[in-house]
């Protein structure tokens, strides 16, 4: 079975539109862009999201050595593209162990970041303190980019912030030490820009923090 939309901010159940309202509406939060139903990694699925994406879709690319693609996850509806996208990598942490990468782009509002990185959301709001020194710079779609360092994530996690092509950038890390490697000139394509080198894309299993 392929499931339900649910809340990007809340994973709860959503209406779809209908007589009384023209947006799908979750009992918490209103009015939200629906989030779809996780899919196993595949170049094919993940060419569907791609082409159907209203916001960048973000992976490092080159993959770190022994990384690999495990996920995508969006927000949005057949009538509005994707309004956020969720993509997941994993593969060897810096300091050993094993770490995982979740890159976040969504319009203002969309929740989808926050949720992922464990704040109540629908954005970084006062954990983001724009005044301090960026914490890390990657380069996303060959444009060096700041990303912040957010207080106030659970211990297990660590949660960067930025902005490249006029929309929010999240960095989700797990564990927290993973996030030593946006400190190593990490490049962000967005797979919209891609083309047959998708076709190259390793994939691994589904990271189960695309469901969380």
């Amino acid at each position: 079975m392929r499931g339900e939309p649910s809340c990007p901010r809340c994973a709860g159940r959503v209406r779809a539109p209908g007589l009384f309202s023209d947006t799908w509406q979750c009992d918490q939060h209103g009015a939200v862009h629906p989030m779809q139903p996780v899919l196993p990694p595949s170049v094919e699925a993940l060419g569907v999201a791609v082409g159907r994406s209203e916001v960048p879709v973000w992976l490092p690319w080159p993959l770190p050595v022994g990384w690999l693609y495990t996920g995508i996850a969006h927000a949005g509806d057949d009538v509005s593209g994707a309004r956020a996208t969720a993509v997941a990598c994993s593969g060897p942490a810096p300091l050993g162990g094993f770490g995982e990468l979740v890159l976040v782009a969504e319009e203002l509002g969309v929740g989808l970041g926050a949720r992922y990185a464990g704040l109540p959301g629908p954005d970084a709001g006062s954990a983001l303190d724009l005044d301090k020194p960026a914490g890390v710079k990657v380069m996303a779609a060959g444009r060096p980019t700041s990303m912040w360092h957010v207080e106030g994530a659970p211990p297990d996690r660590a949660v960067y912030v930025g902005e490249a092509r006029g929309i929010w950038l999240w960095a989700i890390a797990w564990p927290e030490q993973s996030a030593l490697m946006m400190y190593d000139e990490l490049v962000l394509t967005d797979l919209r820009d891609a083309g047959a080198e998708l076709d190259l894309l390793p994939c691994g299993a589904l990271s189960p923090r695309l469901l969380g």
